[in-house]
Order: structure tokens, then C-alpha cells, then sequence
């Protein structure tokens, strides 16, 4: 079901996609290996609470975290925190691992990081969570952070 919702979502965003599959894997480095891609063109969104029932999604490059004093500073707060699994569950409709935007039981404010729009040379494609494991979606990393109305901003560093 989660996958299903996630393609309706992304149909009705309008941005051109395509869906991939793979079996199994147990890292970032699997997964872009079985995707075909470097593991800096996948995207993970990682799901931020700022407060009591206040998330954020944030879309990270594959090779680079968070920055908390980046991500705090723009969001203008002095805290955040990562959902335990149970939670990020509870307020996305997704399982760790599954999570995107596209098709969320809510649809948390996006803050999309510089490097997943300027793909700096790169191939402009990158891969996102479908809604279910092994499953992700291949979009122009522009185009993505345009249809979730993200605020694109530096909020990354080197892992």
C-alpha cells in the first residue's frame, strides 16, 4: 500500500519519474550499487521533529549528513531531534528506510540541501525512497525540490 500511495503522489506532483526496483539491501552503498548510481545520488529523506507534533522532512545527498548548527540555524531554533523508528512511522506513514515525501500522511514542510539541486556537473537524476523497500524513484533533483516546494539551502556536511 505505502508504495502505491507514494506513485500516486508522485504522479500527481507532475514531475516526469521512474520507478526502480532491487531487491534487499542492508546500506547506502548496496542500494546505489543496485541502482546503478553513485551513493551521492541518492537522496535520503530524513525525518526532523522541532517540536511537539512539528517534523520536517530534509533531503540529504547520500554521502553527506546533517549539519545540525546549519539545519538549527536556518530553521532559526536551538533544538532538534531524530523520531525513533515508532514515530517516524507515526507521522510519515513510512517505515525507516521507505520514507519520502510523495504520498505522506502529512505533508511536512521540505528543506531540500544545495547539492541534491546543483548537481555540481553531475547527472542532473537522483534516486529517492518509493514507499517501500527496494523500491525508489529516479527524478531531476531540481525538478523534485520544485514540486515539494522545498526551501533548498547548505544544511549538509561530509559523512
Amino acid at each position: 500500500m505505502s508504495e502505491e500511495r507514494a506513485r500516486a503522489a508522485l504522479e500527481a506532483s507532475g514531475i516526469d519519474f521512474t520507478i526502480t526496483r532491487h531487491g534487499p539491501v542492508s546500506s547506502l552503498e548496496e542500494a546505489a550499487a543496485a541502482r546503478g548510481i553513485a551513493p551521492a545520488n541518492i537522496v535520503k529523506t530524513l525525518v526532523v521533529r522541532r517540536g511537539d507534533d512539528d517534523y520536517l522532512f530534509v533531503l540529504v545527498p547520500g554521502d553527506r549528513t546533517i549539519s545540525w548548527l546549519k539545519l538549527r540555524t536556518l530553521l532559526g531554533v536551538s533544538r532538534l531531534s531524530m523520531p525513533d523508528k515508532e514515530v517516524a512511522r507515526e507521522v510519515t506513514g513510512y517505515e525507516r528506510g521507505t520514507i519520502t515525501p510523495f504520498g505522506a500522511t502529512r505533508a511536512w514542510p521540505v528543506v531540500a540541501d544545495s547539492r541534491v539541486v546543483d548537481r555540481d556537473g553531475t547527472s542532473p537524476l537522483v534516486s529517492i525512497g518509493g514507499g517501500a523497500f527496494g523500491v525508489a524513484a529516479s527524478v531531476d533533483g531540481a525538478s523534485l525540490a520544485t514540486a515539494l516546494g522545498a526551501q533548498v539551502a547548505d544544511v549538509t556536511e561530509p559523512v
